[in-house]
């Protein structure tokens, strides 16, 4: 309702994981390249993990993209929670293999020829799990045998598991530790920082159409910051209300009262989002992780005004 009033074309804070709308902050950045990385080099396992609403959906969804710009097969599952056989038969189809036979052990015949040829023609095949956090210990295990489908020199098989915190804590059960030991790389995404904030808003409102104009004012960019705390669903959710109730008000600029008065709609109290970005940002992981971005210390206690040079009354 509001598209025509502000200048858009479309809607900037849906929900869906739309990978056109992917702000690459550093962390982001760094996820994908890691993805993309262990795919190229066919390093078996990657995985993706962070706080809800931080991204790792988008950030495969692009990842399926470029998988179809390379031509490399994919599998994506997102709903895992599946049994053995639904989970082996969902995959197979998502290849486009065909096989007829519902037993395990020809279905992993069909699995390995099918890899092999994909391997002598110089291809490669991915399989996505998303939601991974929702997989049973048994079939956390049989993804791993999965990568015994290899040569003497190569995986042939990639696997992507991305998920929520609770899927590190599930690999780090001495139960999974054959799994844990077959991490190779390990990517994280974390809450935005202020300054991203303002740039994810920024970029999205561009994406949609904006030709410019500030829609959101800095003390409303430093409110959403706060109620969201840096997280990009929280913060869609937040920007589009606050985009409607501008709009019921005739107002070309979102006001942090605007803010304020949906945040309260929904709750929302306001988070320390320096303490939730250390939070998001483990330790441990072989790899891209714990890169704080040079902004980390600061944008969280400066006011995007006082950055700006402006002073407030």
């Amino acid at each position: 309702m509001y598209k025509k009033f502000f200048g858009l074309k479309e809607s900037p804070f849906n929900v869906n994981p739309d990978p056109r709308y992917l702000y690459l902050t550093q962390d982001i950045q760094e996820a994908f390249a890691c993805l993309i990385y262990g795919i190229q080099t066919r390093k078996g396992f990657v995985f993706l993990t962070g706080e809800v609403g931080t991204g790792k959906t988008t950030v495969l969804n692009k990842l399926l993209d470029w998988c179809r710009q390379e031509h490399i097969s994919t599998a994506f599952m997102f709903n895992p929670r599946l049994s053995e056989v639904e989970f082996f038969d969902f995959m197979m189809a998502d290849f486009g293999v065909a096989c007829e036979s519902t037993m395990k052990s020809r279905t992993l015949v069909k699995l390995n020829q099918w890899l092999l040829e994909r391997y002598k023609s110089g291809s490669r095949a991915v399989l996505i799990v998303d939601e991974a956090q929702n997989l049973s210990p048994e079939m956390l295990e049989e993804i791993r045998l999965l990568t015994n489908l290899e040569t003497s020199t190569a995986k042939l098989l990639q696997v992507v598991l991305a998920g929520q915190p609770e899927l590190e804590e599930k690999v780090n059960d001495p139960q999974l530790r054959q799994l844990r030991q077959r991490i190779t790389l390990w990517a994280k995404t974390s809450p935005l920082t202020l300054l991203e904030t303002q740039g994810y808003i920024r970029e999205r409102l561009r994406i949609a159409g904006s030709t410019g104009a500030e829609i959101f004012s800095p003390e409303a960019i430093e409110a959403l910051h706060r109620h969201a705390g840096g997280i990009p669903r929280i913060t869609n959710v937040l920007c589009e209300h606050a985009l409607i109730a501008a709009f019921v008000e005739h107002s070309k600029t979102v006001s942090a009262k605007m803010v304020e008065e949906v945040a309260r709609d929904f709750d929302l109290q306001e988070v320390d989002s320096e303490a939730a970005h250390k939070a998001g940002n483990g330790s441990g992981h072989p790899i891209l992780v714990d890169h704080p971005s040079p902004q980390d210390v600061k944008s969280s206690s400066i006011p995007l005004t006082r950055a700006a040079g402006e002073t407030k009354s």
